[in-house]
């Protein structure tokens, strides 16, 4: 597990987590300029449909993306590594998109990959130098969507689009003006947070990062990356397994092998509160996954819930010492998972399980 040893430290990591998001951004809104405003001049990614400059993908993937419906990209569990003025990151995603099948029938989709990232900083500001996308796994859905009509006003909310008719857009430069202006005239507060502030900072940024390897320990059936999040005595309710954290690690990671085809977990909405060597947290997590045949044949199962969990402290290591599911919600259907068909064919990277799985020779 990484250590973020100074408050400075996850200001590099808030930096470049904003900056990722600005990819998400500039992708959704069809804008070319930010979308290469998050690469440095040199900068490279690798799509697999496309190998090369990321100036020359932001023109071409923008360019394909205007007039087309619009995509979600939910970029979050970015988990960052820094190294003085370069760092890495592994970042899940999760992306809502419309188009049609080769005979020419619209679908929705939810794909699901990740993202691998190397960043730099120059003159202070932190860019990407190289992307390489991981695709993991999709849901897909035959129709398409039509934006309702407008509603009652009480009930109308705004609606995403794509550059300048886009109302997030409007909405970002209306609070930014508001902002500006509510501050002119008046001085900056210095206010320079007490140590046990800053040590709480830090203790959340590195609970995060004990959560993220949870899920990659789990997706790339990783047993001892698993076992290294909780503590010996620790207890876990998943449904699946309940009893000691230690003996979840490996009886998940058996599970995952043999029952799943593939398994995708999305964290975000992580909400922590510290207390010294102790905390708690709530996470929300949201998992597609692909069961092996049955006798009806292989199936979805899409599944959203809470990661309630108790962490301690000990010898200046953050661990879980309790954890327990709380499942929300849940869906199971037929497959509709592609992954060297139609659409998907290009995505010829997938992710797979333990040491063959891009991110290890990537992170090492």
């Amino acid at each position: 597990m990484s250590k973020l040893p100074s408050i400075a430290g996850i200001g590099d990591v808030q930096d470049i987590c904003n900056r990722i998001a600005q990819h998400s951004r500039g992708v959704d809104r069809a804008d070319e300029g930010l979308l290469a405003d998050c690469y440095h001049e040199d900068g490279t990614v690798d799509y697999r449909f496309f190998n090369g400059p990321a100036s020359v993908f932001a023109t071409i993937l923008t360019g394909a993306q205007r007039g087309q419906p619009v995509t979600h990209h939910r970029t979050c569990q970015m988990w960052v590594e820094t190294n003085g003025d370069e760092a890495r990151s592994e970042s899940y995603v999760m992306a809502y998109a419309q188009s049609p099948e080769a005979d020419g029938a619209s679908y929705q989709r939810i794909i699901c990959g990740r993202y691998l990232d190397r960043h730099e900083r120059i003159s202070g500001q932190w860019r990407l130098t190289h992307r390489t996308y991981v695709l993991d796994t999709n849901v897909n859905w035959p129709g398409a969507f039509d934006i309702p009509p407008l509603p009652l006003l009480a009930t109308h909310v705004p609606t995403g689009g794509q550059g300048t008719q886009d109302a997030g857009t409007a909405l970002l430069a209306v609070a930014k003006a508001s902002n500006v202006r509510k501050m002119r005239g008046k001085a900056q507060m210095n206010h320079e947070p007490s140590p046990e502030r800053v040590a709480a900072i830090i203790a959340r940024q590195e609970i995060a990062n004990l959560t993220m390897a949870y899920c990659r320990g789990v997706d790339r059936a990783d047993k001892e990356l698993l076992s290294s999040v909780f503590h010996d005595d620790s207890t876990v309710v998943s449904g699946v397994f309940n009893g000691n954290g230690q003996d979840f690690a490996t009886e998940i990671c058996r599970i995952v092998q043999t029952v799943f085809d593939q398994t995708f977990h999305s964290i975000a909405n992580q909400w922590i509160e510290v207390d010294g060597d102790r905390a708690v947290g709530e996470t929300y997590v949201v998992a597609v996954s692909t069961m092996t045949d049955t006798e009806e044949g292989k199936s979805d199962m899409l599944s959203g819930g809470r990661y309630i969990d108790r962490f301690e402290r000990r010898d200046g290591v953050w661990k879980i010492s309790d954890r327990t599911y709380v499942s929300d919600w849940s869906r199971v259907d037929k497959t509709s998972r592609q992954m060297s068909e139609g659409m998907y064919a290009a995505l010829d990277l997938h992710g797979s399980r333990g040491p063959e799985d891009p991110v290890y020779a990537f992170w090492n």
